[in-house]
């Protein structure tokens, strides 16, 4: 029970830290992942962040929905299929995106913190390996690439 603990702990703890580092960019740690694939991929379908991040899509629908309403992107329906829409970056997203992205980084550094670089990839293997085992257990089918993004 000590993994469940651990990643229950460090799941907890690194979303507060990362809500306190993104809010003066009027975002959370929830909407990060999104704003930073948006802004990185103009245009992106909507429907294809189900895949990407392994959420429900009430839940991409509401993150979207308080991008939108924050002034960080705009929707429009797709003309290749009109039950989605392509999701575009504002100005004032790309303004601050680079900061976005360079508090993930600085996250990400602090969680792997004392760990060497060799320790490094084996932990991100096996954490990969970890959510292969369990969305496989689930039956949500996932490709190789979609792991290793």
């Amino acid at each position: 029970m000590k993994l469940l603990k651990w990643l229950s702990v460090t799941d907890r703890f690194y979303k507060i830290y990362l809500d306190k580092q993104l809010a003066p960019f009027g975002i959370n740690s929830s909407q990060h992942m999104f704003l930073i694939k948006i802004c990185r991929s103009p245009g992106i379908l909507q429907d294809s962040l189900m895949d990407m991040f392994y959420v429900h899509p009430s839940n991409i629908v509401r993150t979207i929905a308080a991008l939108e309403k924050q002034g960080m992107i705009t929707r429009s329906p797709s003309t290749k299929d009109k039950r989605t829409c392509n999701l575009y970056p504002t100005d004032r997203a790309l303004s601050v995106i680079d900061e976005v992205q360079a508090v993930c980084e600085k996250t990400e550094a602090l969680l792997l913190q004392g760990i060497n670089k060799a320790d490094q990839e084996l932990f991100l293997k096996l954490l990969t390996q970890a959510g292969k085992n369990i969305t496989a257990e689930l039956h949500i089918e996932r490709t190789e690439e979609e792991f290793n993004d």
